[in-house]
């Protein structure tokens, strides 16, 4: 070993003992004549001290930033008043008798000691340097911290983790997948999977019982802050149980890393609160609720069946809904703030928003002279408004109503820092649709997965009308995220036909995609179901961190591009000739 000790370790308990410690220069500071340097590891920081004279002064005298040292010294008692008691070894200091320059280093391309504003696409060309920096370390460490307390949950309780392949077919789901051509045979090509989802599924029906798996995932989306090409998913599976057992499990096991990891964190309710998907868009406008604060819907739809404002009377009676968010205090909103809240509900779809604002015993906005003060005033009182408050109002069909308008809920929680940053607010989210139509094609298409079993009271409607059906699936919502989801399968051969009926998939494309399940489920599949997290998404939270690249190390930019190492890339001709591609220019 080059050292004794890291520079997170010496301790007032070492005072007189001698050490050795090797690190990069975090910061060099030449104080008449003593030249004082913090070196920092991954451990932490000690600061060490070089008198004139000899060649370890020069050596200090020529070191700059980010520099490697190897330094040899006693320890010693800081000069009293020089004690720093946010560091860990703010007691104690180095007095070096010999100094090494392991490495030297180029002006970095940002400051590394200091937790300031970077151009994130320079922080990702250099993130070997970005990760040196302290707030990126902690996010390293925390994650990684994370993801032993997960392993050793399940373990612990006699999961086993089964490595699936990275190589698979083709079995498109969802989202685009990546493909890789296969050399020795021409023409042919695997995917990397989107998920283990089908993988898991087998374990099960090998007997396996409990598996569990850290397992990279790759989709070929556009990106968002949530979102990577390639991202980590906590899987699970079990055999021979009800959605509740899974669900119990889950909510155990995140509160454990709560408790565990973010003593400093408050959990907003245990058990964690249930809803159905319909209560939530109802209440929330959002599969995905943040309940760190209010501002919940009221619907209007009844109220507006046949009044004079024809926006809302026209929602209504063409089977859509009026919804309303109380926004207390809003009335002393400007037209130009209502305006850019508008802007938040247009993206999702609304073709605008009616608003009311109420001072004193007087109603202003958009519908007030055309609803008259009887309905203004009734829907006011529904909605529990007080003196200064303002409604919003969202009248188009449901999703799009409550999509848009939970927006809208969203945008003023941030601008009002409404949501309290040292409370987590998990909740369960159930009794999902299980199936959708597209809006362009018509065509029928499973919301999660073909595999997803329909709950009890679905079993008949999912023959008589499919899109009424619910499923038997739950996710796990954390201020305002989807951490995880999950479902219990199907495992008969003659109920997974039904549903590549309805999603009209017929023998032979079952048999081309889905073969290798089918004939599976022949062979003495066991009732099972499981859950997926979205690690990336948990570490974020977990860190405080407004997006997953700042919990992963390596990650892909806003265009799924790799800044450091240059991916993609263009590969040789003859690499292409060999896989049989020819790349065409558009």
């Amino acid at each position: 070993m080059l050292r004794t000790h890291t520079c997170g370790e010496l301790r007032a308990s070492h005072i007189g003992t001698g050490a050795v410690l090797c690190g990069w220069v975090n910061r060099r500071r030449d104080h008449g004549g003593l030249i004082f340097i913090d070196l920092r590891d991954r451990y932490g920081t000690t600061q060490i001290v070089v008198a004139p004279g000899g060649d370890a002064f020069l050596a200090a005298e020529a070191a700059r930033p980010e520099w490697v040292l190897k330094i040899e010294g006693k320890v010693r008692r800081r000069l009293e008043g020089a004690e720093r008691a946010e560091n860990p070894t703010g007691e104690i200091e180095v007095e070096v008798a010999s100094l090494v320059v392991l490495s030297e280093s180029k002006t970095p391309p940002f400051e590394i000691d200091q937790d300031i504003g970077i151009n994130e696409e320079l922080r990702l060309e250099f993130r070997y340097l970005d990760i040196r920096r302290e707030r990126m370390k902690r996010n390293v460490m925390l994650r990684h911290r994370l993801l032993q307390a997960v392993r050793k949950f399940f373990y612990d309780r006699d999961f086993i983790e089964v490595e699936t392949p990275i190589l698979i077919k083709g079995t498109p789901e969802g989202a685009r997948e990546y493909l890789v051509p296969s050399r020795l045979h021409g023409g042919r090509f695997y995917v990397l999977p989107q998920s283990p989802q089908q993988l898991k599924q087998l374990c099960m029906i090998a007997g396996l019982d409990r598996y569990m798996q850290i397992a990279r995932c790759f989709r070929d989306e556009d990106q968002r802050g949530d979102r990577q090409p390639e991202f980590t998913q906590v899987d699970i599976e079990m055999s021979f149980v009800h959605a509740e057992d899974v669900m119990k499990l889950t909510e155990e096991a995140l509160i454990a890393l709560t408790v565990g990891l973010r003593r400093d964190i408050k959990i907003h309710s245990v058990p964690f609160p249930r809803m159905t998907y319909d209560e939530a868009m109802n209440a929330y406008g959002s599969d995905k609720p943040d309940l760190r604060y209010g501002l919940t819907f009221t619907d209007m739809t009844d109220m507006a069946r046949g009044c004079g404002f024809g926006v809302f009377a026209k929602a209504a009676e063409a089977g859509g809904v009026v919804k309303c968010l109380r926004v207390p205090g809003g009335a002393a909103l400007s037209r130009k703030e209502i305006d850019d809240l508008t802007g938040h509900a247009k993206i999702h779809g609304a073709k605008g928003l009616a608003w009311i604002k109420k001072n004193g015993r007087k109603f202003d906005g958009v519908p007030v002279e055309k609803l008259g003060g009887d309905a203004t005033a009734k829907m006011a009182n529904a909605a529990g408004t007080e003196d200064g408050d303002l409604l919003f109002f969202a009248a188009d069909e449901f999703y799009t109503a409550c999509v848009s308008l939970g927006a809208v809920r969203t945008e003023i929680a941030r601008r009002r820092s409404l949501a309290p940053s040292d409370v987590f607010a998990y909740c369960w989210i159930t009794d999902f649709p299980m199936f959708e139509k597209d809006k362009d094609t018509g065509e029928i298409s499973a919301v999660h997965h073909p595999f997803t079993r329909p709950n009890v009271a679905s079993m008949e409607m999912v023959d008589r009308d499919p899109l009424k059906a619910k499923a038997e699936a739950y996710d796990v919502a954390l201020n305002g995220f989807e951490i995880a989801g999950g479902s219990l399968r199907i495992h008969e051969h003659d109920l997974q036909k039904k549903i590549f009926e309805i999603l009209r998939i017929d023998d032979a494309e079952a048999e081309r995609r889905f073969g290798h399940m089918l004939r599976a489920f022949r062979y003495g599949a066991p009732p099972h179901g499981g859950i997926a997290w979205g690690f990336d998404r948990l570490a974020m939270i977990f860190c405080g961190e407004p997006n997953i690249r700042e919990v992963i190390a390596f990650p892909k930019d806003q265009k799924a591009r790799d800044l450091m190492l240059g991916a993609p890339s263009s590969v040789p001709e003859k690499q292409l000739r060999e896989l049989g591609i020819s790349i065409v220019e558009e």
